[in-house]
C-alpha cells in the first residue's frame, strides 16, 4: 500500500509539473515545431520557385573564384566579396557579401560567369522562417537561450508524458497504444495526445538533442566528446600559423583547382579567403546541398601551397558528428525520407501543446461547472 501511495504521489508530482511547464513553454514549442516543418523542404520549394539555382551542366571548368569576386564588385561596387560557393554540376555558384552592411548572395553561371540574381538574405522567407525557429527573432543570444531552455523543458515533458502515460496494470497496455476514433472529443483529444508522444518521443527526442547543438556550446562539445569517447584528437586541431602573408588572388584560384583535383568525385565546394593571419579554406562535399562528409583543406593566402589536409576519413568520429547535426535534425541525413519523417514528427510535436492546452481548459471548465 506504501509503495502505491508513493506511486501516486509521484505522478501527481510529475503531472503537475507537466501541465505548467508544459503551458508555459507550449506555444515557442509549437512555434519551434512549425517553423520546423516549413524549413524541412526549403531546397526543393526555393528550386521549384527560383529558376537561377539551376543551370545546364557543362563539360568546361569552372570559372575562377577570383573572377566571380571581380565581377561581383564590378556589378556592386560597394560589395564586399566573401565566400565563393559552387553549389554543382547544374547549380548556379553564388558570392556571399555585404553591401551597405547587408547580406547577399550573388549568383553567377559557374561556366560562364553570367550574372543571374541578387538575393537580399535579409528577406529571404525561408531565412526568416530559420532565424524565427531559432531566436524567435529575439537578438541571436537572447533568442537561443529561450529556444535552448524551451528545448530542455520539452525533452522533460516526452519523458514525463512516457511516465504518466504507463499503465498500472500490464493488461491495459494494448488500449493505451490505440486511439479510441468512436469517443466522444474530449477523450479522442486526450487519446490523440497521449499516443501520438508515445509514438514520436524517440523521434522528437533525437530532433531536441541535435537542436540542442545549435543552442549550447557545451552541448556541441558535449557531442563532440561522446563521440570520441573523451579521448584527445589532435589531429582535428587546425594550429596553422602564417606570418605576414599578402593575400593573393591567384591563391584563391589555385585552392580551388587544387581541391577540385584533390576531390573529383564531389559535387559541392567553396572556398574562403578570411584575410589576416588565417589560411585560405576550401571544403568540399560529396552530394549538392548535403553539409555533410565534409573534406577541408588550408592553403597559403599568399602561394596557394596547401598547409595542411583535412579529409573527411581522417577527421576524428566527434568531427564527423558535429558537422553531420545540421543533416540529423533536419532528417536531411537520410534522404528524402529523412526529411519526411522529420516534418510529419514536426506536425505531430506541433500538435502536443494545442491537444495538451485543450485536456487542460476542459478539465478546468468540468471543475467550474461542478462548483457552480
Amino acid at each position: 500500500m506504501k509503495n502505491k501511495k508513493k506511486n501516486n504521489s509521484f505522478k501527481k508530482f510529475i503531472a503537475k509539473l507537466h501541465l505548467w511547464l508544459g503551458l508555459g513553454s507550449g506555444l515557442i514549442v509549437f512555434i519551434v515545431a512549425v517553423t520546423g516543418c516549413i524549413f524541412v523542404f526549403h531546397d526543393e520549394i526555393k528550386d521549384i520557385t527560383r529558376d537561377y539555382r539551376k543551370v545546364t551542366p557543362e563539360a568546361s571548368a569552372y570559372v575562377a573564384p577570383s573572377n566571380l569576386q571581380k565581377k561581383t564588385k564590378s556589378l556592386f561596387p560597394e560589395a564586399q566579396p566573401g565566400m565563393v560557393v559552387y553549389q554543382g554540376s547544374d547549380r548556379s555558384a553564388f558570392v556571399y557579401t555585404l553591401i551597405n552592411e547587408v547580406p547577399y548572395h550573388i549568383y553567377f553561371n559557374p561556366y560562364s560567369a553570367e550574372f543571374l540574381q541578387k538575393e537580399n538574405l535579409e528577406n529571404d522567407f525561408f531565412l526568416i522562417v530559420e532565424d524565427l525557429h531559432m531566436h524567435l527573432w529575439l537578438p541571436p543570444e537572447i533568442g537561443k537561450q529561450v529556444i535552448g531552455i524551451s528545448t530542455l523543458i520539452f525533452i522533460f515533458m516526452l519523458v514525463s508524458g512516457i511516465i504518466l502515460w504507463w499503465p498500472k496494470k500490464r493488461k491495459n497496455l494494448k488500449k493505451r497504444l490505440k486511439i479510441k476514433w468512436n469517443a466522444k472529443w474530449r477523450r479522442l483529444n486526450y487519446d490523440w495526445h497521449s499516443v501520438t508522444g508515445l509514438y514520436i518521443s524517440l523521434i522528437a527526442l533525437f530532433v531536441a538533442i541535435t537542436g540542442l547543438s545549435f543552442s549550447y556550446e557545451w552541448m556541441n562539445h558535449g557531442l563532440y566528446d561522446l563521440a570520441n569517447l573523451w579521448q584527445e584528437k589532435p589531429e582535428d586541431q587546425l594550429n596553422i600559423q602564417i606570418e605576414s602573408a599578402n593575400y593573393s588572388e591567384a591563391a584563391m584560384d589555385i585552392a580551388l583547382a587544387e581541391t577540385l583535383k584533390l576531390k573529383p568525385g564531389d559535387e559541392m565546394f567553396f572556398v574562403w579567403e578570411q584575410g589576416g593571419s588565417a589560411p585560405i579554406t576550401t571544403g568540399s562535399y560529396p552530394d549538392a546541398l548535403d553539409y555533410d562528409h565534409q573534406s577541408n583543406f588550408y592553403f597559403h593566402p599568399e602561394t596557394g601551397a596547401l598547409l595542411k589536409d583535412h579529409d573527411y576519413s581522417s577527421k576524428s568520429a566527434g568531427m564527423k558528428l558535429q558537422e553531420m547535426t545540421y543533416g540529423l535534425h533536419t532528417g536531411q541525413y537520410f534522404g528524402l525520407i529523412g526529411k519526411i519523417i522529420a516534418f510529419f514528427a514536426s506536425l505531430f510535436v506541433a500538435a502536443l501543446p494545442v491537444t495538451g492546452f485543450m485536456i487542460w481548459f476542459g478539465r478546468r471548465n468540468k471543475k467550474q461547472k461542478n462548483r457552480s
